[in-house]
């Protein structure tokens, strides 16, 4: 079975407690951030996986489960399919080296042109997965579902938060998006 690296965005980050009913469904393979403090309850929260399944809706849907499930009043609110890379990563990823992909990046390699980053937290820049894999050549099929498997469920999300009697259930979801996306 694949594996499928996302974020999802939560009504909030969970509470410490909250930490051990999650790592019994998920066996730890889920980071999110956490808060101590009632007062920080109006943040938002995150939280970031690489999860196995049939295909990235199917995924995204079972971490949705384990994460509202173990957090009572949490509520994922969106989902993210295009991970944010570091330098390292993108090496991995491409089969290249650190100093091979920081030399693309500053264009003394390669054709120039190399994506911008899309964030610098603590002196650390981030690239996009699709932006990069473009930029490589690197023909990724999880990218071909990614887009409108985001679409549909970010969707899929809003609508069961705003009416969630006409909301179809998870299963119809993955299983509408496996047949037009023409995924196992």
């Amino acid at each position: 079975m694949p594996s499928y690296d996302f974020a999802l965005l939560l009504s909030r980050p969970l509470y410490e407690e909250e930490l051990d009913p999650l790592f019994d469904r998920t066996g730890g393979m889920v980071t999110v951030s956490i808060i101590s403090e009632p007062q920080h309850a109006e943040r938002t929260g995150n939280a970031s996986c690489t999860w196995q399944g049939g295909t990235l809706a199917a995924a995204i849907m079972e971490v949705v489960a384990h994460l509202e499930t173990s957090a009572p009043g949490l509520h994922v609110q969106r989902v993210e399919v295009d991970p944010l890379l570091t330098i390292r990563d993108i090496a991995e990823r491409v089969g290249r080296s650190v100093d091979s992909v920081r030399m693309s990046i500053t264009g003394a390699r390669g054709p120039g042109g190399f994506p911008a980053s899309e964030l610098s937290t603590g002196g650390h820049r981030l690239w996009r997965w699709s932006k990069v894999a473009a930029w490589y050549g690197v023909e990724d099929p999880q990218l071909r579902e990614a887009r409108p498997t985001a679409q549909a469920i970010n969707g899929w999300l809003a609508l069961r938060d705003v009416v969630p009697d006409i909301a179809p259930t998870p299963e119809d979801v993955t299983s509408a998006l496996s047949a037009v996306l023409h995924v196992a």
